[in-house]
């Protein structure tokens, strides 16, 4: 087991391109002045606030589709940018095992590789750590992973995984971490709690020691054990991480201790930095968290369910696959602004379901990524305007009276 702390030369990466100053204060970012807190609500804890990073700035509450092999299935960078994404995340794990970072590298990063300009955030791997448990092996070091693609072992640890995503060019870092299954038994999570906090602790040194624009977060877990999260959350502040990350939830809890431990997990937390998710969700559930204090989305349900024929709207979801639509000319939904709704019916996209053409999953696409960015630009208007909990309660009222529309 070969343990490696750097798998590149990382001098080329250590001064960044210079930017526009007007967009993006280089100084600011020098500073580590990365989030504003716009205004807080009065009813909950909901916050509209404001991220600088050396692609340009972002808003919060923000999502983040998933690109995981730096695309996001079936749609260009550019129809991205058209569908109003601010910004991404991708995966160190899959990138690692393709294209490599050499070759990433020698395309000056992430972002002029794929033709991106605005932020990325990278997951380190650890939720492959929970979804390839039959392929990793988990040491005091690291983890060592059987690529699920030939086979080849492959050892990460929280320093060279750091090293790999500053080669990537990434905005915002995910450290190296364990991500348990549910239900866990408490022994097992507070060993793995430990593992993440000593993991946390190595990339926040390393990080710390090649000069860069990017930013580091923590990874909070603990299952479902409040005492254990507090444990991992008190750390991990006292590490003084750019922002605090709630990781292990999402993975079958259930809805309601979801919500209770992001709004507990939430409320241990420094108010000043940004709070993320991660791999949530549905549009409730992103609205439930963003009123329990929550800045930062990302998951696959939008462009999962897409290659299903399932579409979002504001008046709830649509399976465009169904009959009841064969002969519907209407738009997926009314008064959209994408570039699917302004041009195709729901009886053309349906006819492309059935002929199993990839056009109809490119649509479906574009138009849940752009309902995605205006479900989060509403309700940041919302929380500035100071009355998030009634948009909420209007929009869920709305949305889910309709659960039957196909």
């Amino acid at each position: 087991m070969t343990n490696n702390t750097n798998f590149w030369d990382l001098s080329s990466f250590a001064a960044r391109l210079t930017r526009d100053k007007n967009d993006c204060p280089m100084e600011d970012i020098l500073n580590k002045n990365f989030f504003v807190i716009d205004h807080k609500s009065s009813s909950s804890k909901a916050r509209a606030g404001r991220a600088l990073t050396a692609h340009g700035e972002f808003l919060t509450p923000v999502f983040m589709p998933v690109a995981t092999q730096a695309t996001v299935k079936s749609l260009s960078s550019e129809e991205l940018e058209n569908a109003g994404v601010n910004m991404i995340i991708s995966n160190a794990y899959h990138l690692f095992m393709r294209p490599g970072g050499d070759i990433i590298k020698k395309a000056g990063g992430l972002h002029k590789f794929m033709n991106w300009t605005r932020p990325i955030t990278t997951d380190s791997g650890g939720f492959q750590v929970f979804s390839l448990a039959l392929l990793r092996k988990i040491h005091n070091e690291g983890v060592e992973f059987r690529s699920h693609l030939d086979g080849t072992s492959h050892f990460f640890t929280p320093e060279n995984i750091v090293d790999f995503q500053l080669v990537l060019d990434s905005d915002i870092l995910m450290p190296l971490d364990e991500c348990v299954k549910y239900p866990a038994d408490e022994k097992y999570v507070e060993k793995s709690v430990d593992i993440t906090c000593a993991w946390a602790k190595k990339s926040k040194d390393r990080f710390n020691e090649i000069q860069n624009n990017s930013f580091l977060f923590g990874i909070i877990q603990g299952s479902t054990y409040h005492n254990l999260r507090k444990k991992c959350a008190n750390f991990l502040v006292e590490l003084n991480m750019d922002g605090y990350a709630l990781g292990g939830i999402g993975v079958g809890e259930g809805r309601e201790l979801m919500d209770e431990i992001t709004d507990y997990t939430c409320a241990i937390l420094p108010e000043n930095k940004i709070r993320y998710l991660m791999g949530v969700g549905t549009p409730s559930d992103i609205l439930s968290a963003i009123s329990r204090g929550v800045d930062m989305f990302d998951c696959v349900v939008p462009t999962r369910n897409a290659r299903n024929g399932q579409a979002f709207t504001f008046d709830g979801e649509l399976q465009l696959r169904n009959a009841n639509f064969k002969e519907d000319f209407n738009p997926i939904e009314k008064d959209c602004a994408c570039n699917a709704c302004k041009n195709y019916s729901r009886a053309y996209i349906r006819h492309l379901f059935n002929t199993g053409e990839i056009l109809a999953i490119r649509l479906i696409t574009e138009h849940n990524i752009f309902f995605y960015a205006k479900l989060m630009n509403s309700a940041r208007e919302a929380i500035l305007r100071d009355n998030f909990e009634i948009y909420k309660k209007d929009f869920l009222t709305r949305f889910n009276a309709n659960k039957t529309l196909g």
